[in-house]
């Protein structure tokens, strides 16, 4: 596989992801904070510049608006919420 096509092929799957992950987060109460913290605490700063890179095609609009807010290097002033158990209960299993 050529570096291009793989570059292709990541970006479409970190779309999916995002997307996925706005998704999950519909009844936050926050939800744009939510996935921006989500992406913040999780997602490797490679990823999250390549997700930058690529722009808004095909996300949607709560991706974009959390896109936005990473970009700009806004986060939740007082916690990480994607990883508050209070919030969001516990992925460890």
């Amino acid at each position: 596989m050529t570096g291009v096509a793989h570059h292709v092929d990541t970006t479409a799957k970190l779309v999916t992801m995002i997307n996925q992950i706005a998704r999950n987060l519909v009844h936050d109460k926050d939800q744009v904070a939510a996935v921006a913290d989500h992406v913040h605490a999780f997602w490797s700063m490679r990823m999250q510049e390549q997700l930058l890179a690529h722009g808004p095609d095909g996300l949607d609009a709560v991706a974009i608006a959390a896109l936005e807010r990473l970009a700009l290097g806004a986060s939740s002033p007082n916690r990480n919420r994607a990883a508050d158990v209070l919030d969001n209960g516990c992925d460890a299993g």
